[in-house]
């Protein structure tokens, strides 16, 4: 099974905090990784989230939550990249889960 493409949105200035949720599947033991790049050939990460690190796993819910606060979406200086987010099982075997376009909605109050 290959990464569904999603497009991601980012409000700057607020809180970003989607859940995602993985029907029948208990991620018990399960880690998560993404970055966020200007290209996909581009070698400085904009953005990267870890389990602990912006990203946190419900195992038995199947849930996967990622997070950057407001402080953090306010010091984005981009407009666009793109992204893939990764699970890692506990035997080491990596799955690609998403990938896609990454929009940075500007925030007009400060």
């Amino acid at each position: 099974m290959g990464a569904a493409r999603y497009l991601i949105r980012i409000e700057q200035g607020a809180t970003w905090r989607p859940v995602l949720t993985l029907r029948d599947t208990d991620l018990t033991g399960y880690t998560a990784r993404m970055q966020i790049r200007a290209t996909l050939d581009a070698d400085t990460v904009l953005v990267e989230l870890t389990t602990g690190a912006g990203i946190t796993i419900d195992g038995p819910a199947g849930q996967i939550t990622l997070h950057l606060d407001d402080t953090q979406t306010a010091a984005l200086d981009w407009t666009d990249g793109v992204y893939d987010l990764e699970i890692v099982d506990p035997d080491g075997n990596v799955m690609r889960l998403l990938k896609g376009p990454v929009e940075v909605d500007p925030e007009v109050t400060r």
